[in-house]
């Protein structure tokens, strides 16, 4: 289905959860721990569990603002919303923006399992369900054409292994996904006790993609700041972002990339246009401090960077030229953020062909090659 000549390979299209998937497919022994999600408007994309919410509710805070930001949004997304965002609804919303290829990653299911207390075998049931709906979503859909990323019980690693086996081995998922937040204050991802769950992800020849949610029950970029009453515009402007490239310096100068030189990154929903600076200002740091802190790194972060990961950009994120000017065409990804509010639905792929200001050689490299080598399609 080429659109204008090009193909076109979504990296970070998003389903949106029914409310209560978990209680349809959690077993009846958790179903009375399962998370929720509420509906307090047709796209909310909160889940309760237990006592809390997620994205924590702040009285008239973030939730009425977010509800107040969107609400415009709404009659683009009529004929989903007509489905409840089922199956059919993702085909025609891939066929509307002229999408051939996508793999899928989750909204509510963003904060189901993001509570750094969460109990290890409630973690696994949580991302159990969601990969085992997600499997039937796709064989609903269009298996040829739309792919799972698996959710991963990041609380006990010897459970996310499995789940990973199961996710790529049993379910054909072409990738498994993680906030890029830690799960827990004082711990990240260059931790050796994460080394096993690298292994196993490469091992499984299969990508990881870290996307973020915004604020949550787990640390969160911005959170200090604008915790109570916060706009957010200001937490979600900042919380993307910055752990991305957080994410990026665990991997690059932490060291994860270098223990494990097959594993493929994506770092996605946090644009990509800061990727020069960063990659520039991790080398240096390496160049003044890696012989006392990273002795162990045979090559600069950027050069590690380049050798494994990828970024996504978004269809009117027009700075991405001079970044691609700096560092090449070959590690930026391309998304539409579907069915998210900042989406530009149904015309990403449209206005990034025809706004973008970069040769059609990237526009095919970033809009297809890339995802393909990516996701190993």
């Amino acid at each position: 289905m080429a659109k204008q000549g090009f193909k076109v390979f979504d990296s970070d299209m998003h389903v949106l959860e029914p409310a209560d998937l978990w209680q349809k497919y959690m077993p009846a022994s958790m179903k009375k721990h399962a998370p929720i999600g509420l509906t307090d408007w047709p796209m909310d994309l909160r889940v309760r569990l237990g006592h809390r919410n997620n994205p924590p509710h702040t009285g008239t805070g973030i939730t009425t603002q977010t509800n107040r930001i969107n609400k415009d949004l709404l009659p683009q997304y009529t004929h989903d919303l007509e489905r409840n965002f089922d199956a059919t609804a993702q085909v025609r919303a891939m066929d509307k923006e002229g999408i051939d290829k996508t793999v899928l990653f989750p909204s509510r299911g963003l904060y189901a399992s993001a509570f750094s207390d969460l109990e290890p075998k409630l973690s696994s049931a949580i991302a159990r369900a969601y990969n085992d709906w997600l499997a039937d979503f796709c064989r609903d859909g269009d298996p040829k054409r739309m792919f799972g990323s698996g959710m991963l019980p990041i609380h006990d690693v010897s459970l996310a292994i499995k789940e990973a086996r199961r996710a790529v081995n049993d379910l054909g998922f072409k990738a498994v996904f993680l906030r890029p937040n830690p799960v827990r204050e004082g711990e990240y991802w260059e931790l050796p006790k994460y080394d096993p769950l690298w292994s196993e992800i490469e091992s499984l020849d299969t990508a990881l993609g870290f996307h973020e949610g915004m604020n949550s029950y787990q640390p969160t970029t911005g959170n200090d700041r604008w915790e109570r009453g916060g706009k957010y515009a200001l937490k979600h402007a900042v919380s993307h972002p910055l752990e991305q490239m957080q994410a990026v310096a665990a991997f690059t100068l932490g060291g994860v990339l270098h223990r494990h030189p097959k594993l493929r990154v994506g770092f996605l929903e946090g644009n990509g246009s800061w990727l020069p600076f960063w990659l520039w200002r991790l080398d240096e740091h390496l160049e003044w401090a890696g012989k006392v802190e990273h002795a162990e790194l045979s090559m600069k972060p950027s050069e590690y960077f380049f050798r494994q990961a990828y970024v996504s950009v978004e269809c009117e994120e027009t700075p991405a030229k001079h970044a691609i000017d700096a560092v090449g065409d070959d590690v930026f990804v391309f998304s539409t953020d579907y069915p998210h509010p900042d989406a530009k639905y149904p015309g990403s792929t449209q206005y990034f062909l025809k706004h973008m200001p970069i040769s059609d050689e990237s526009k095919r490299k970033i809009l297809w090659d890339n995802c393909l080598r990516l996701y190993k399609l």
